[in-house]
């Protein structure tokens, strides 16, 4: 509904009325100076003294006129920057601070000055099958990077809730990828006439983790999360990935990697490759597996501890913004133990968390 202001007669277009307004400085700051140039005897006086009036007074003029136009700009870089901010917070938004009994913390760096999100994506989702994560890299950056990683994002956070299983998720990702691939590769074709070069592709790792602490896992030429336990971090599996979404079409078969327990205490850190490969002035590369250790020695282990801990060093590795996306997401299990049922056999190692109690009002088996 379009509102006018009082006094304005309604047949005046709002964006008419807008751009009048910008003008109206302008024109006074013009109207002054040839007020100034035609009814002042000053401005036809050739001494001395009249010129230094003139030349002051056009000055302040011009001053009046840059001074405008720079608000003018500043605002409306202020509000493309809002709006940049609200898009860029719904493609890529902060996680909940809890997740079905999960802890969750997570940060993003762009390596594209200026933008908050780039090629790494992320998000953790609670249904009905178990809460499920996931985390991808795109090749490259910029926006080109942003539109493919707003696809694999969106059609995650649909399939999450509607697939039975990650291989059916996995699937819908890998359509979702390579319709926006065709999509694209029309576009750019149709706009400059070139075949693009065919090689955009990401990769992705997708978690799910049950209620009892089960976790499956498919990965997709992505690096392998840590588990962080006691004071150990070790990778959650050596096994071999898949080839990232994009390149190669899938095998047929897709079984979901078991991947142990997330038990009460334990913590769960995904990351980016723009992690590992961060290289410092001599060329090494940040000891991700050493800070993580670190971290898990932190008491109370919370997952903002963990950001704040790899965060911080890896600022001080690289002396400065990173050279590539970095994103990491920490999951720590704050479920109470659950209670094994009488003559079950015990296959998981035992939480370092409170021993399982005894009422079941209270923590339910």
């Amino acid at each position: 509904m379009i509102r006018f202001k009082p006094g304005v007669p309604r047949w005046v277009p709002p964006r008419l009325l807008s751009r009048a307004s910008g003008l109206a400085v302008p024109t006074v700051w013009g109207a002054v100076a040839v007020a100034y140039r035609m009814t002042c005897p000053l401005a036809h006086d050739g001494t001395l003294r009249a010129r230094l009036v003139s030349s002051a007074v056009m000055c302040t003029v011009v001053t009046g006129l840059v001074m405008h136009v720079r608000r003018r700009l500043l605002r409306e870089l202020r509000r493309a920057r809002r709006i940049a901010d609200a898009a860029q917070s719904v493609l890529l938004r902060p996680p909940p601070p809890r997740v079905d009994g999960l802890a969750v913390a997570a940060v993003h760096l762009s390596a594209e000055r200026g933008a908050r999100i780039g090629g790494d994506l992320y998000d953790v989702i609670a249904t009905e099958h178990g809460v499920r994560a996931v985390i991808g890299d795109v090749r490259g950056h910029g926006l080109g990077a942003v539109r493919t990683g707003a696809a694999v994002l969106g059609s995650f956070r649909e399939a999450a809730h509607d697939e039975a299983d990650l291989a059916g998720v996995l699937r819908r990702l890998e359509r979702a990828m390579a319709r926006h691939l065709r999509e694209r590769s029309h576009a750019e074709s149709d706009l400059t006439g070139d075949v693009p070069d065919g090689e955009d592709f990401v990769t992705v790792l997708l978690l799910e983790i049950r209620p009892d602490g089960e976790i499956r896992a498919l990965n997709c030429g992505h690096p392998w999360p840590h588990l962080l336990t006691g004071a150990r971090a070790d990778p959650l599996s050596h096994a071999e990935p898949l080839p990232p979404l994009g390149l190669f079409p899938l095998p047929p078969e897709l079984p979901a990697v078991p991947c142990g327990h997330l038990l009460p205490g334990d913590a769960l850190v995904l990351h980016t490759d723009g992690v590992e490969e961060a290289r410092d002035a001599e060329g090494g590369f940040f000891p991700l597996r050493a800070v993580l250790a670190e971290a898990a020695r932190d008491h109370p282990l919370t997952p903002q501890s963990v950001r704040r801990t790899v965060l911080a060093a890896l600022l001080r590795h690289t002396t400065g913004p990173p050279k590539d996306d970095v994103a990491l997401l920490v999951l720590r299990n704050e479920r109470p133990p659950r209670c094994p049922s009488p003559g079950a056999r015990d296959t998981v190692r035992p939480a370092a968390a409170d021993p399982c109690p005894t009422d079941p009002l209270q923590f339910p088996a």
